[in-house]
């Protein structure tokens, strides 16, 4: 009998090694290899190569090459998941034949997302949800306890890849989630489910049958506790979209953002709140993000971010207090650490404002994460206010990127940040001279500034 070949992928990367050690040489990460079983390969394919070699390239071997003018553009058949804010993300809808994986911490409300989801596109779709951590009892109570339709929809507690492929080859859903993929596991694989191999062939094996039967595919993930997916690399490979719903237990409210979308547009976000029929769409967000304090209090101010294709208004604080250690902290929640250091650089270059021997906290309201530069302006002016204890007016609201030499760019999306801005109310706005506006939003005072000292004079 012939030896199985394995090879040793690495967790973290995705990167494939011929045999074992302690570290990966791509990421630089340790003890993150593990063994999978390599698949033979079909009986046929020494004898077709043989064939090739003495150039019988042909028959069912043969494929048509095409211009790519020739491409048919027709537009990309989809449908609502009964979400908007969940469309959104997905790009529009869900498409017929993708893959889509759900991801996030235990208690963020991935199953209850998608039940939800499930249950009301019963209604009209063939959906057939499959659960391999609960019983059919435990889904039932919460569908209950919902109060949830759950007329129509089909149940299915099974973790064989190869009696669920069955079952779905007979019944035909149109939609068909799986809850989650780290229980699911192939016969012929030796390994635990949940491992590096089952993970792979399992999703491989369920991605094939949605893409040759036109279905749409949702897969539960979890996720390491450092953020990302559990499982190898390779699988957000083989998947169309990659969502990630965040939110901890301490909070209400749970963001869902693509990470990678095949159809549509990657870095957008949809807002639930977690209520008690379930998870709740938020539309509103510059909203649920500005319930700002009645008092006046320095260090506070509210800056405009961008987030997938809409602007939000966010509020961030600084905390500035005087070091007892040699080192004094630097604490960014919200935003980028490494960042927040470059910054205050710039503001003892450029401001002339010291603040070497003062701890600074920053903390973006409301547990949104930004990761664009046009924060920039705004977390400095915050510190400035709390630094010199001086609050800000709040009807101020400030955006811009902060260059190395002091410079203020300019971001995407200018004008509508303004005119967001000024339709809750806030009647002045500090922005890059770049993105001035030719006129202003009624009641909207625009400063535009070029440098960081024409921001604090400003002020």
């Amino acid at each position: 009998m012939a030896k199985a070949k394995s090879a040793f992928v690495c967790t973290e990367c995705g990167a494939e090694y011929s045999k074992w050690q302690g570290q990966c040489s791509n990421c630089r990460e340790w003890n993150t290899l593990s063994e999978i079983r390599l698949t033979s390969a079909r009986p046929g394919a020494a004898a077709a190569s043989g064939s090739a070699g003495r150039g019988g390239y042909a028959g069912a071997l043969t494929k048509e090459v095409v211009d790519l003018s020739g491409v048919d553009l027709t537009e990309v058949p989809r449908f609502s998941s009964t979400f908007e804010e969940f469309d959104r993300v997905l790009g529009g809808g869900l498409v017929p034949g993708s893959a889509v994986l759900l991801g996030g911490h235990p208690g963020a409300g991935k199953s209850t997302l998608l039940l939800q989801t499930a249950c009301r596109l019963a209604q009209s779709k063939r959906v057939l949800y499959v659960t391999g951590e609960e019983s059919l009892s435990q889904v039932a109570m919460r569908a209950h306890r919902l109060q949830l339709p759950t007329h129509g929809l089909k149940m299915l507690a099974e973790t064989s890849v190869e009696t669920l492929l069955a079952v779905v080859e007979r019944e035909r859903p149109e939609v068909l989630i799986i809850d989650s993929i780290q229980t699911m596991h192939l016969e012929d694989i030796g390994s635990a489910p949940g491992g590096v191999a089952q993970v792979r062939e399992s999703a491989a094996a369920l991605t094939r049958f949605a893409k040759q039967s036109n279905t749409v595919l949702l897969l539960v993930g979890h996720v390491t506790k450092d953020g990302t997916l559990a499982g190898p690399k390779v699988l957000e490979h083989m998947i169309d979209a990659s969502l990630l719903l965040e939110g901890g237990s301490d909070s209400r409210f749970r963001t869902l953002r693509g990470q990678k979308n095949r159809f549509g547009a990657v870095n957008e976000l949809g807002v639930f709140a977690m209520v008690e029929l379930g998870l709740k769409e938020v539309k509103n967000l510059s909203a649920i993000f500005l319930s700002r304090s009645e008092e006046q209090a320095s260090g506070s101010l509210v800056m405009v971010v961008w987030e997938g294709t809409r602007p939000i208004l966010v509020e961030v604080q600084a905390l500035l207090d005087e070091s007892a250690l040699g080192n004094p902290r630097r604490v960014a929640v919200g935003l980028d650490h490494n960042r927040l250091a470059m910054l205050l650089a710039v503001l003892h270059k450029h401001g002339g404002l010291f603040t070497g021997d003062q701890d600074v906290f920053l903390n973006v309201v409301g547990g949104v994460k930004v990761l664009e530069t046009s924060a920039d302006l705004a977390v400095l002016l915050a510190v400035v206010s709390s630094l010199q204890n001086r609050p800000l007016p709040r009807e101020l609201v400030v955006f811009g990127e902060v260059g190395l030499s002091g410079e203020i760019r300019p971001v995407p999306s200018g004008q509508e940040r303004i005119v967001e801005a000024a339709k809750h109310g806030f009647t002045r706005a500090i922005v890059p001279r770049g993105n001035a506006p030719r006129q202003a939003p009624a009641g909207m005072q625009v400063v535009a500034v070029d440098k960081l000292s024409e921001a604090l004079e400003a002020l």
